[in-house]
């Protein structure tokens, strides 16, 4: 089937942020008096960001009161904002700019599917606002992926059925929310962890113009 829609996550996929969420939410766990390592930062993707300070406290072995949760939320996303304030586009993972500009060349229209609650502000540091027409986001979204909620949004937004669109994705949880919706989901990283895509490329720099073609005049 032709795809006449193309939806990309954000952290992973366009812009490498999870080392700034990691190192906001070990900040957080530090002052909390445990450890937050790298392979435990591994359970946080795809996630939203409610589930990532359930998922630490989990781990830190620390209960919390409402008000205390609702605190913690708050503290890490301004470290995480402070930590992302000197982005630029020097940020933006490798080849994302050439694909952008294929799609945008072939009039496709373009939607940004995220769990972020930043990902406008990231846009806009990194310079590539201009080449999305709809941007679906944390804040519109109530069902974190693998619900297809924010890709079946983002559909609907460009004007397209959800069927004739493409994910690109980096988290597992995205793969299946993507699956979840109908639409052909690309892995962008290892093949092994996201074995449930259609495709897999280790980056963008894998993905040459014959195959965007492809995908524009029919589903290889």
């Amino acid at each position: 089937m032709k795809k006449t829609g193309f939806i990309f996550d954000l952290d992973g996929v366009i812009v490498d942020t999870a080392k700034y969420h990691y190192l906001a939410w070990r900040k957080l766990a530090n002052e909390l008096g445990f450890e937050f390592t790298q392979e435990q930062n591994e359970l946080f993707k795809g996630v939203s960001r409610k589930r990532c300070l359930e998922i630490l406290l989990e781990i830190g072995k620390i209960k919390a009161s409402q008000e205390q949760f609702n605190r913690w939320l708050v503290e890490k996303n301004e470290d995480y904002l402070s930590l992302i304030e000197k982005m630029d586009e020097s940020e933006i993972l490798p080849d994302v700019q050439r694909v952008l500009k294929f799609l945008k060349k072939h009039n496709m229209p373009i939607a940004l599917g995220s769990a972020s609650k930043n990902a406008r502000p990231i846009l806009e540091k990194v310079n590539l606002m201009d080449y999305f027409d709809a941007i679906v986001d944390g804040t519109q979204v109530t069902k974190a992926k693998p619900d297809p909620e924010v890709f079946l949004l983002a559909a609907a937004q460009m004007g397209v059925n959800p069927k004739e669109c493409v994910v690109f994705e980096d988290a597992v949880a995205g793969i299946v929310a993507a699956n979840n919706a109908g639409m052909l989901s690309i892995g962008i990283g290892e093949e092994k962890v996201l074995s449930e895509a259609k495709f897999v490329f280790a980056d963008f720099t894998e993905m040459d113009d014959n195959f965007l073609n492809r995908l524009l005049e029919q589903t290889p």
